[in-house]
């Protein structure tokens, strides 16, 4: 009896469980260019229209995730790179935008209003908007926060995967795997490392 509840048990999870989406390939065309996308400015944005003449970042992020926003002195976190980043891309004409795709949350910790808060707090110079039903993340198969997809000028997937080897300790990174894709993109020179592993959080889907 006890082994036919634990089968019943783990069948019921299987079907609770949200079903996710392949992640997108490289060279893939950028999915939902023209949805509407609210910001925490109360504007809707999309992402054709927050492209860059040289393509457009995406990153998959959220509010209280320790791989985001660190976790005392245990890991910094990548949030503190974010302006950095943004500094980058404008440089090299990428627009950027962070996506809270965090549906099941969308009550408490990754509202709107927490969200404007927390850009408010961290100072972000970037866009960051709702992703409502997790409907951009489930197209483009992002699993994690953070979870990077970088596009080129034809929104075609270039990079897709990790900011850079080391979350704990920005002083300690070897690998800046989305800052060399950028540079080499905006060049028009072949990504050298165009996948690497998006470690983080998982995004918070709501089970259907």
């Amino acid at each position: 009896m006890k082994s036919l509840f634990l089968s019943l048990a783990a069948m019921a999870m299987l079907v609770a469980a949200p079903v996710l989406a392949q992640e997108q390939a490289i060279g893939e065309k950028a999915p939902m260019i023209t949805a509407p996308l609210m910001g925490i400015d109360g504007k809707a944005n999309t992402l054709l229209n927050l492209k860059g003449g040289n393509g457009l970042l995406v990153i998959f992020s959220c509010n209280t995730c320790p791989f985001v926003v660190g976790n005392a002195h245990k890991t910094e976190g990548w949030e503190g790179r974010y302006n950095g980043l943004a500094e980058l891309a404008e440089s090299l004409n990428i627009g950027m935008v962070l996506v809270n795709s965090n549906e099941a949350k969308r009550e408490g910790d990754d509202s709107l209003p927490a969200m404007k808060n927390h850009a408010m707090e961290a100072g972000y110079t970037m866009p960051y908007v709702v992703d409502e039903g997790s409907k951009l993340a489930n197209a483009c198969g992002a699993r994690t926060t953070p979870h990077v997809y970088l596009y080129n000028s034809n929104l075609e997937l270039a990079y897709r995967g990790a900011i850079d080897d080391n979350v704990n300790r920005a002083e300690e990174v070897k690998e800046r795997y989305l800052d060399m894709a950028m540079r080499r993109m905006a060049e028009g020179k072949k990504i050298k490392t165009t996948e690497t592993k998006a470690v983080g959080c998982s995004i918070k889907r709501v089970q259907r």
